[in-house]
């Protein structure tokens, strides 16, 4: 008996019988493939998260330095060293910090960068610390610097600094604070005081990951979730994630939507395709909105070169969107190039697009120097 849900955003109704009838509108693309958590994103990666080293997937050189950095600070009793974590969004800092903790045995307490805005909003997150505790700062590169500085002697000497009074009655006093662990992450390191950077003991970078790796994270996912997967639907999955656990997961539970709504008890490849075929997700894992910002380029702007304002205008977005969640990956994918007079469309954008290069302008384009 077919399993249909009473309500599933973006999956075609009874009569429409092909993926080309699903309207762009029936989707909303900004939740699917952004790698920016979602709302149903913070409802499942609870269940989703690896509890443990051995659990996690990828990130093969960080993952060996906190399993020798995490022994040694448990035979020597003390709590890791603090740890910095950057990158992309959707990569698994917050995961990776959950593990940290409980390999270390103890608690974590989360907090973000903007929402620790006063003074007192530090010292009382620090004050609630005991030794060994995990004290996870999400976009760390957002504290406000009066934050910041008072987190130097914490992190350095496990103390921070009060002053009381004013004028001539001011006063200064340090409170010791029991030894803990900092985990700070962000997607924005140059953005990051060179002074707070430094007072990590690791600085550690979060790389995409590759198709495999994936796979075993899709597959996982779908275990969880209880999808019956074939093998072969987990790489197609895994193939347009775009190298981001988050968006791998995103897409089991959609691809799972496709599957129980057409009363499929098993995912098989077939479903897999028509699935991201009706969520708009293409065989290169480029939603409409990455489409439509090659077209912009091609079309409106000849190819480029045109300046990443004028793309957003045309795209109704934000700049810093376009340059924190649209562009990193097609440029990862060879869509476009990033020159000293703006963005370019490559020769692999025409082709994806199904577009025609004009003669003789794009290997001009493509031999322009890069943007440092």
């Amino acid at each position: 008996m077919a399993i249909v849900p009473s309500s599933v955003e973006g999956v075609p109704g009874p009569d429409d019988s092909a993926p080309e009838a699903i309207q762009a509108k029936k989707v909303r693309r900004a939740d699917v493939l952004s790698a920016r958590e979602s709302s149903s994103d913070r409802k499942s990666e609870s269940s989703l998260r690896p509890q443990n080293l051995a659990e996690y997937v990828g990130q093969t050189r960080t993952r060996h330095m906190m399993e020798m950095s995490i022994a040694a600070a448990k035979t020597r009793k003390e709590p890791l060293d603090h740890v910095l974590f950057y990158g992309p969004p959707g990569l698994g800092k917050t995961s990776l910090a959950n593990v940290i903790a409980n390999e270390m045995g103890a608690r974590m307490h989360i907090s973000s960068g903007p929402s620790l805005e006063r003074p007192r909003d530090i010292i009382g997150l620090l004050h609630q610390l005991e030794f060994g505790d995990v004290l996870f700062i999400d976009e760390i590169h957002r504290l406000n610097r009066i934050a910041e500085e008072l987190l130097y002697p914490a992190i350095e000497d496990f103390a921070i600094d009060l002053t009381a009074g004013k004028g001539h009655a001011t006063r200064s006093m340090r409170l010791p604070l029991p030894k803990f662990t900092l985990i700070g992450a962000t997607t924005k390191a140059a953005m990051l005081s060179n002074a707070l950077r430094d007072r990590f003991g690791f600085v550690l970078r979060l790389e995409f990951y590759n198709l495999e790796e994936l796979s075993q994270i899709v597959g996982r996912t779908a275990s969880i979730l209880n999808v019956v997967i074939e093998p072969a639907a987990v790489e197609i999955v895994a193939s347009r994630a775009r190298g981001t656990p988050r968006i791998a997961n995103r897409l089991v539970r959609l691809v799972r939507d496709y599957s129980q709504y057409k009363g499929h008890a098993t995912v098989d490849a077939e479903t897999a395709k028509r699935a991201l075929e009706t969520y708009q997700v293409d065989k290169n894992g480029l939603d409409p909105t990455d489409r439509r910002m090659l077209s912009v380029i091609i079309d409106a702007y000849a190819g480029g070169p045109v300046g990443v304002e004028a793309i957003a205008a045309s795209l109704g977005e934000d700049a810093d969107t376009v340059e924190d969640v649209y562009e990193p990956y097609l440029i990862q994918c060879g869509f476009i190039q990033r020159t000293p007079r703006g963005r370019v469309a490559t020769a692999a954008a025409y082709v994806h697009l199904g577009k025609t290069a004009p003669a003789g302008q794009l290997s001009l384009k493509l031999n322009t120097e890069p943007e440092i």
